[in-house]
């Protein structure tokens, strides 16, 4: 049921890993974890090691219940007022992010919804589907606009471009393909790519596409037309992110090979690769002004860098067991935010790198953890089948 509830934020204890074997990216996250790939050595400086906040708190959260399966991602709405949540239960929920209550459920998908978007101007919802499918739906109604057809493997991430009228999706066929929004037609196939994707996004302003592949690249695409640009080469495994700068002028990429790479989206220079990471980095994200990035790894760690020179600025750890998966920025960008599968989550000081709590109560894995646009809250989506949304607005973070 939804409802105010009180949440315990502490330091982890050492709580012995979930022994559950779950599903994750098509055993993509699990693959890297065991298996990671070699890379050159570390040459960044001994990492900042801050401790993990001992004053046990406890802050107010509302749960987002009502799925009846795993949840594979929750996102805030661009104005805050409203989540979306995905989940292998077929539906996709739209919910009120102040009360909790329940909006609308979105069916119709005849498998797993994996990956969820908004546009900007919050109208619409676009839901991806593990068999390929993927639907546009009226955000105030949840009635369906479009159907999407046209992968025949599942679909890895969905999105829309800033405009609202183009859609990206990423596949395991091993392609991408730009929609009309509207209509649902298929404007364009981005072919090129020789393995599975695991990610596709809009450049800010919608005129460039990069796609990250299990095939060890990055590729970047006319957001317009769908041609191939160039690409991203020089990973020594997969490519499990690949991000734009908020300016668009840089692309961040993590790998299974420990590593994560600044290319120049212009042409697609290589400025330098970061690494320190003990295993495979599974995703980057760039502060909102974007002079730092962050990464992630299944090593338990993230590590945050000066987006200029890829120094490294200060590292995330102690207070997660098990891997990152997600991360991101606050909108001030000084709090950072992980999600991770040891049932929790963290916010830290993207400063320092100390943490400031750790969200605790989700009963299984945390595969998703953002923050609202004003920074008060944090979402996070697990697979106990539940989301929260938790008032993060005692947090002191520095300046």
């Amino acid at each position: 049921m939804q409802g105010a509830n009180k949440g315990d934020v502490e330091p982890l204890r050492g709580a012995p890993s979930d022994k559950r074997t779950a599903l994750f990216g098509a055993a993509m996250i699990v693959m890297f974890a065991v298996n990671p790939l070699s890379a050159q050595e570390a040459n960044s400086p001994p990492p900042l090691v801050q401790p993990v906040l001992e004053d046990v708190k406890r802050l107010p959260f509302v749960e987002l219940s009502g799925h009846t399966a795993d949840l594979w991602v929750a996102i805030f709405s661009r104005d805050g007022s409203r989540a979306v949540t995905g989940s292998s239960d077929k539906t996709a929920k739209i919910w009120d992010a102040k009360s909790g209550a329940l909006i609308l459920t979105l069916t119709g998908h005849d498998e797993a919804v994996r990956s969820v978007s908004l546009s900007a101007d919050g109208k619409f919802v676009a839901t991806a589907c593990r068999n390929g499918l993927a639907k546009v739906w009226d955000a105030a109604t949840g009635a369906a606009v479009a159907d999407i057809a046209g992968h025949p493997e599942m679909i890895e991430s969905i999105a829309f471009s800033s405009d609202g009228r183009r859609i990206v999706t990423a596949s395991r066929d091993g392609s991408a393909k730009l929609w009309n929004a509207a209509s649902g037609a298929e404007l364009a196939t981005l072919q090129g790519h020789t393995e599975w994707l695991s990610g596709a996004e809009f450049s800010p302003d919608g005129t460039k596409i990069v796609t990250s592949s299990s095939d060890k690249s990055a590729r970047v695409w006319d957001g317009k037309t769908g041609a191939a640009l160039f690409t991203l080469s020089g990973h020594d495994g997969l490519v499990t992110s690949a991000t734009f700068s908020p300016d668009g002028t840089l692309i961040a990429t993590s790998s299974s090979d420990k590593s994560a790479k600044i290319w120049s989206s212009k042409d697609g220079t290589l400025l330098y690769t970061v690494t320190g990471h003990e295993r495979a980095a599974l995703r980057a994200a760039f502060s909102p002004d974007g002079l730092k990035f962050v990464t992630t790894s299944s090593d338990k760690t993230g590590k945050v860098w000066d987006a200029r020179n890829g120094a490294l600025l200060a590292t995330l750890q102690g207070a997660h067991k098990r891997l990152i998966p997600r991360v991101s920025f606050s909108a001030d960008g000084r709090r950072i935010v992980t999600a991770s599968h040891d049932k929790t989550a963290v916010v830290w000081d993207a400063v320092t790198g100390a943490a400031l709590a750790t969200l605790t109560g989700h009963i299984k894995e945390v595969d998703g953890a953002s923050f609202s646009p004003d920074g008060t809250q944090v979402l996070t989506a697990s697979f106990d089948r539940t989301a929260r949304i938790w008032d993060i607005t005692t947090l002191q973070a520095s300046k």
